[in-house]
């Protein structure tokens, strides 16, 4: 189980991300520094920061072992006498013995197996955070790390003597690899399931996870656990609601289609949303984080382009360009896999021939600009631009042969003749250099106009004369006026269909109308609370709609100012927690936000920022209260309703991952990364705390844990795998003989190991796949958010090794945690690096309508006629002028249908899924790799990608992306 210091796949959908970091966007970083120089000195520093994440692990192990050596040898001496008699009687294995076994193992091996009683693994169990760099190196690092950090230790009392005088970690490495060169059995370093076996204790089953062994005493109303059975869950997950915009890092990327919905993008998910009927759909087609959007010139079809990533083996996974429907939300054409490197950076229709070809930079080094003709899937000429950023790329409107690239410190105007392209180099002459050309756009008589960060714009005419020495070849676009429009950067330009221009400004905040002649007329400042502004697009009438870089989507007026439309977080995502008995959820990420989400609205009812980051959250079970534990120990209890500050109290210095209220609410538990369990007894709703105790007995940092329903008892899980019980009212006492709480229902499940859920675990397993775990109210199914961007439906008990899962895809990091509604009607997943929550509606199969083996063909998806629903169209509120010091809120009315879909338009053109090899149907119509059918109605007849093989537990499909991100943004100037 990771945290948010030690998630290794942040959500570059690259391994080599680290060298892309320097091709999103502009920054500040020196003229003189190529494209290639930053992307070598990027993946220099990664690989010395993984170094330095090594060594710490490498002391997180020494620490660790050596402290559960004491703690266990000390508890073996007292019980001595009582282990030589039973050895003497030949029953079971040296409880001394044992005892120091599983020392060696707090954080690796185990000694549990006869055939490896004389060796045991350990492995890293706790670990540090990593800058954005190295953990933009993606899943394929991450686990060359661990498998290059599990190795074999010898057992039995010289290895422990080796172990307690390690005199540095480089000698204890070194001890590791000549130990695990000796042994020629294959050392178990991942989860490995084993058969059920018996003790004094009672049966239990063991499983082993890196090595380290998990026993889980089986109930006693079990009778024969090799007789449990577990099977796909009749409720399936449709993707209702994305909360959240990606405006931090991207750019031109909101536009507004004629179905009167904004289009944009978050995570792997392109959103079609409505303002007015408060409407979202959705097109699943990509696999991993979409970084740029098109809008082909008939509004009707739209390109967007994603960037590579690895799957969950380390296989690369292309990047590509999806040309799709918006109304049928079927996916025309797929272009660009095996072309693209690294990711696509930006793309363009053409507008003279009605969008027939389509133009894509891409973020290699080079920078290659290619020309396709989509619909024939070929491309047509391709050539290296710089290596230097490119920021945008277009057609010109009325010279089908002329295409614009701009970028740090250039502008390229290109010929492009039958399969060649010809470059010629925009001349600034008289006129100063900027840092960087940020823009561009067409005006009515065919002149360029280009925005750049000194805040000016120029105008480039195409000169038919012949020029003066030195100023160009003839017939080249040469400048011919300038103009002063912003402080700070122009960051980007929007051509009105009455000839108009709007500019949006990137340090002074403003957006500028500009009449035809390009006199300014209007203007009106984006607040601060919005951050700066990455897109400009048309709206209705006289409004517009803004992207900002705090992931806002603004929709204004001149007059009227701005309406928020959708925001979301800013950072990565952690806490959730759903109210006890409303349709409200909270949620609080490493941007210290903390945001109260209406489920049913789709609304923010309230915002408060902390001093410090957010982690996890909780409710009071009056849900008067909320308390909320942050990465530095401090956790605040604020009022539901007021946000107002209640309590605040301090527990370690460390990060606090898990708060829990008792069922009675009478205590508070918080878990804590200093390995211990604070108690606390809550009086007064929720609103008087005092400390009562500390569960002591964890040697790594807690991770999960859950009460009992007379909340005497806690379960817990910590970082090393460990499942410990513990007795509240007699002190917060170590319960030492487990089988004593085998059969205690727990109010609660969200411990990822225990007897109830260890069918979720997949063979293989590092034990840091599963982030979060919950069992619905009805105990019927357990969700679970996993680090390869997918949520997972089990049936509730998954008492069964190698359990099925339905699974589904919407995110482009490791999905960090999931919560079930108070009525199961819903699940609400976050995303890690992706910032994004996805709130799925749960739905029953219909056995009439679905096959029994769970998956439907795509011949049989398009067959399943979606019928429009109706949704009463809502007067819009008049828009407001922006004074308050937080961002507003509309009042928005409930949908009880949150999902419009259209019929499939007639003869688009759907991809072959045998061409590209790509198969599966999954709920919402999303094909796991592509998504050619139009989604299902909101009746209950949902596609699943769900077989009954072993491989469903966790494994990503082979065509999708593990979770990554860009890393650390290029920062964009001012």
């Amino acid at each position: 189980m990771e945290d948010c210091t030690a998630k290794s796949e942040p959500p570059v959908c690259n391994s080599n991300s680290t060298a892309m970091l320097n091709h999103h966007g502009p920054g500040k970083e020196d003229d003189s520094i190529s494209a290639a120089s930053a992307s070598d000195v990027q993946d220099r520093l990664s690989s010395l920061e993984l170094r330095v994440q090594q060594q710490e692990d490498e002391i997180t192990v020494m620490k660790a072992a050596l402290a559960d050596v004491l703690r266990r040898l000390a508890l073996s001496e007292d019980s001595a006498a009582a282990s030589a008699k039973k050895q003497a009687s030949g029953k079971g294995q040296n409880p001394l013995r044992e005892a120091y076994s599983m020392s060696c193992i707090a954080n690796g091996g185990s000694s549990g197996r006869k055939s490896h009683r004389d060796s045991s693994n350990i492995s890293v169990a706790k670990k540090e955070t990593l800058s954005s760099a190295a953990k933009s190196r993606g899943s394929s690092a991450k686990r060359g790390m661990e498998r290059s950090q599990s190795s074999t230790w010898d057992s039995g009392e010289d290895s422990r003597n080796k172990l307690v005088k390690a005199a540095s970690t480089s000698k204890l490495l070194a001890k590791v690899a000549k130990n695990a060169e000796k042994h020629k059995d294959p050392v178990i370093s991942q989860a490995k399931m084993s058969t059920r076996e018996r003790n004094q204790e009672g049966e239990y089953v063991k499983m082993f996870m890196r090595g380290r062994p998990i026993t889980m005493f089986i109930p006693s109303d079990v009778e024969n656990s090799d007789d449990i059975r577990t099977e796909l869950p009749p409720e399936r997950l449709k993707l209702e609601w994305v909360y959240g915009y990606r405006g931090r890092d991207c750019r031109a990327n909101v536009y507004l289609l004629p179905t009167g919905e904004i289009v944009y993008f978050i995570a792997s998910v392109v959103v079609l949303f409505n303002y007015e009927e408060r409407t979202q759909r959705h097109y699943l087609g990509h696999t991993d984080c979409v970084k740029c959007l098109a809008v082909h010139p008939d509004k009707i079809r739209i390109a967007t382009g994603q960037i590579a990533g690895v799957d969950k083996d380390g296989r690369p996974l292309q990047p590509h360009v999806r040309v799709w429907d918006s109304v049928s939300l079927s996916t025309l054409q797929m272009i660009g896999q095996g072309v693209f490197e690294r990711g696509v950076g930006s793309l363009a229709f053409s507008k003279a021939d009605s969008g027939t070809h389509l133009s894509v930079i891409d973020d290699s080094n080079e920078h290659m600009l290619t020309v396709w003709d989509w619909q024939k899937k070929s491309k047509i000429a391709e050539i290296k631009t710089t290596n230097e950023v490119v920021l945008a790329v277009e057609f010109h409107p009325t010279d089908a042969n002329t295409i614009v690239t701009c970028g740090k410190s250039h502008i390229f105007f290109w010929t492009w003749s039958g399969t060649s392209l010809a470059r010629k180099q925009g001349i600034f002459g008289k006129y100063e250099k900027p840092k960087f050309v940020q823009c561009l756009a067409f005006l009515s008589n065919g002149d360029i106009l280009t925005g750049d960060s000194g805040g000016v714009m120029l105008i480039w005419s195409r000169s038919n004369v012949e020029p003066a020495p030195g100023k160009g070849p003839k017939g080249a676009f040469q400048i011919s006026r300038q103009i002063k429009a912003h402080d700070g950067s122009v960051f980007t330009l929007c051509q009105m269909r009455n000839g108009t221009l709007l500019t949006g400004g990137g340090k002074d905040h403003k957006i500028i109308l500009w009449d035809h002649d390009l006199n300014p007329e209007r203007e009106i400042e984006v607040p601060d609370q919005y951050g700066t502004i990455r897109a400009v697009a048309e709206g209705k009438g006289e409004q517009f709609l803004v992207g900002t870089s705090r992931n806002f989507i603004l929709r204004g007026t001149f007059n009227d100012g701005f309406q928020v439309e959708v925001q979301g977080h800013t950072d990565e995502l952690w806490g959730l927690a759903t109210h006890p008995f409303r349709d409200t959820f909270l949620t609080c990420a490493q941007d210290s936000q903390v945001c109260l989400w209406n489920a049913v609205d789709h609304t923010l009812e309230w915002t408060r920022l902390l001093d410090v980051h957010g982690h996890c959250a909780d409710f009071h079970p009056s849900g008067a209260v909320v308390a909320i534990g942050t990465k530095s120990g401090k956790w605040y209890a604020l009022d539901a309703e007021t946000r107002d500050l209640v309590a605040i109290h301090t527990d370690g210095n460390e990060q606090l991952s898990v708060m829990r209220y008792s069922v009675d609410g009478a205590l508070l538990a918080v878990g804590s990364h200093d390995n211990f369990i604070y108690l606390y007894t809550v009086s007064d709703n929720g609103r008087k705390y005092s400390r009562y105790g500390k569960c002591t007995g964890h040697s790594s940092y807690i991770t999960h844990l859950d009460w009992s329903p007379d909340n005497k008892f806690i379960m817990s899980n910590s970082g090393d795998y460990e499942i410990l019980y513990w007795d509240i009212p007699n002190g917060c006492k170590l319960i030492r003989n487990r089988s004593e709480c085998k059969d205690i229902d727990w109010a609660t499940y969200t411990c990822v190991l225990g007897f109830h859920v260890f069918g979720v675990w997949p063979e293989g397993s590092d034990g840091t796949d599963i982030n979060a775990l919950i069992r619905s109210h009805n105990r019927k199914v357990i969700a679970l958010a996993d680090d390869f961007c997918k949520v997972h439906l089990f049936q509730y008990p998954c008492s069964r090794f190698k359990a099925p899962s339905h699974k589904y895809g919407a995110h482009s990091s490791h999905v960090t945690n999931v919560s079930f509604l108070h009525r199961d009607s819903h699940l609400i997943s976050t995303g890690g690096k992706d910032t994004s929550i996805m709130q799925w509606r749960l739905v029953e199969k219909t056995p009439s309508l679905v096959p029994s083996d769970s998956a439907l063909g795509l011949s049989d998806t398009l067959m399943l006629s979606p019928s429009p629903r109706g949704v009463a169209s809502l007067p819009l509120t008049p828009l407001t002028p922006q004074t308050p010091t937080e961002p507003p809120l509309l009042p928005l009315a409930t949908s009880t249908n949150a999902v419009i879909t259209p019929p499939l338009t007639p003869g688009a053109e759907v991809v072959d899924i045998q061409e590209v090899g790509l198969t599966g149907p999954t709920a919402n119509g999303r094909q796991e790799s592509s998504p050619d059918s139009p989604p299902p109605s909101n009746e209950p007849t949902l596609t699943s990608d769900s077989t009954l093989s072993p491989k469903d537990s966790l494994e990503p499909s082979d065509d999708t992306a593990t979770p990554s991100d860009e890393g650390t943004p290029f920062s964009l100037p001012c």
